[in-house]
């Protein structure tokens, strides 16, 4: 222990100081502070490892029913009066003024109140044993509708779909709070040490309107955010070895680049320095198994067919395949964009063609889930940021704008009730009227299946402790199995 210099004040020295005159002193020299000592002990892992692993898998706080989580996000926002929700009185009053009493502080994105109401454009049926309604534009959602739990009392804070995306998957419309993957990841790690915790792919017309918050880490430490993967060519940009570089080099360049980071991190414990340094070694590990692992070709023809999966090409179809692929060895947050369902007009045409592009490999990942055996402790969740109007948009009558108060969503396996419808909308799907969810109460609730009460899972910013919901949400115990 290093003593204080003997300096001369007033005809006395520092060692002539009772020692609660130099506390700070005490505190900075002995054991580098208490603060040090806290840090060091949690910087200890398991064996007593200098630098922890932020992703090594860790249990849940309670009674879990799913281990990990395959995100369907249909960004744009579908019409649930189109596909989910039948509404005969609806159809009645097609081009009709809407009831006064319905629109009082009604606010839109972009149509006057008194737009004409707009019945559903194609025709409903009953399917399975539950006896859901189903539009039959998705003839395989509908073939798998005994295994789906239907939430049709969803509503929403945000009429726009940036803010709207980045409120379902942050819980909060302002950017730079951490996404549902991002959370889930800190709070159970990774089943797997050879690819990301958390992946993202995305096909439509474009990517998510929420852009990369919809999968960022925020204040968490940056090894929790998403990590976008391509369903062609190399699975992460610059992942291959670049020619002329010999393996046994790179890793040499890799273990020094490491060590410089290893002494930084030892001097000032930076959580971020250790992300570079786990990022590192992931893409090293990832040359060997990224590019097997995101290869649909291996699978059989028979799986390729289910899916309607096509190697080579870009699709939705190939990137539920490969969601099934990814969770399998062990990843644990997968999230599908697909970036197409915002028909303001062209409805009947765009929303024929959304369905043909997702309906098949929807179904296609809950049959082949549940016959691997996955879907049990597998949550898939599907659904967009909000709903559509009742109303038609403009003077024709093929569109409709984004709307907050209604919508639908569902989820599948995971602890969910299979073959269940949760909630009800008026007879004109413009409000949820029975068991209303908001996306805070969905996002509690795909904690609670995972093992975790949202309230207590919280990280310190700023000098708060935050949490996914915020101050909101309650988990929806009705559609728990």
């Amino acid at each position: 222990m290093t003593l204080p210099p003997r300096i001369p004040i007033d005809g006395k020295t520092l060692s002539d100081f009772r020692l609660s005159q130099s506390r700070r002193w005490f505190l900075d020299k002995c054991g580098v502070g208490l603060g040090g000592i806290a840090l060091n002990h949690l910087l200890m892992n398991g064996a007593g490892a200098a630098t922890p692993n932020l992703l090594a898998a860790k249990p849940p706080t309670q009674r879990a029913t799913a281990k990990r989580v395959i995100f369907l996000f249909m960004g744009g926002a579908p019409s649930h009066v189109d596909l989910f929700e039948n509404k005969p009185t609806l159809a009645r009053l097609d081009g009709t003024n809407p009831p006064p009493e319905l629109l009082e502080g009604y606010r839109s994105a972009f149509i006057q109140p008194d737009n004409k109401l707009l019945g559903p454009k194609f025709p409903f049926q009953r399917y399975g044993q539950s006896g859901v309604e189903i539009a039959d534009l998705l003839p395989h959602t509908a073939s798998i509708a005994d295994d789906l739990t239907f939430v049709r009392s969803m509503h929403t804070d945000a009429f726009n779909h940036a803010p709207a995306q980045v409120l379902l998957s942050t819980g909060a419309q302002q950017f730079g709070r951490p996404s549902l993957g991002s959370w889930v990841t800190y709070a159970l790690g990774s089943e797997t040490e050879d690819l990301p915790a958390f992946v993202v792919l995305s096909s439509g017309q474009k990517g998510p309107s929420g852009g990369s918050a919809n999968f960022g880490s925020g204040f968490l430490p940056s090894v929790y955010q998403g990590v976008p993967f391509n369903s062609v060519g190399d699975p992460v940009l610059f992942l291959s070895t670049p020619k002329g570089i010999k393996r046994d080099s790179q890793k040499a360049a890799i273990d020094a680049i490491n060590a410089l980071n290893q002494k930084r991190f030892d001097a000032v414990a930076d959580p971020e320095i250790q992300t570079r340094m786990s990022s590192f070694e992931m893409a090293y590990r990832m040359q060997d198994v990224a590019p097997e692992v995101t290869d649909i070709s291996l699978e059989s023809k028979a799986t390729l067919d289910l899916y309607g999966a096509k190697p080579g090409e870009m699709s939705f179809a190939n990137n539920c395949l490969l969601a099934r692929r990814l969770v399998e060895r062990g990843v644990r947050f997968v999230e599908l964009f697909h970036e197409s369902w915002d028909q303001h007009g062209n409805l009947k045409k765009d929303l024929t063609k959304n369905c043909l592009d997702t309906d098949q490999a929807c179904a296609a990942l809950i049959q082949d889930l549940k016959q691997r055996g996955l879907l049990e402790d597998t949550l898939v969740v599907w659904g967009g940021e909000f709903g559509r109007t009742p109303m038609m948009q403009g003077t024709g009558s093929d569109g409709r704008d984004h709307h907050t108060n209604a919508f639908t969503m569902w989820m599948a396996g995971g602890g969910v009730k299979a073959g269940y419808s949760h909630g009800e909308t008026c007879d004109l799907g413009f409000n949820a009227v029975e068991k209303p969810v908001h996306i805070h109460d969905l996002n509690a609730t795909i904690l609670h299946l995972l093992g975790f009460d949202h309230e207590k899972l919280t990280f310190r910013s700023q000098g708060r402790d935050f949490r996914l919901t915020d101050v909101h949400g309650h988990v929806v115990r009705d559609i728990l199995a």
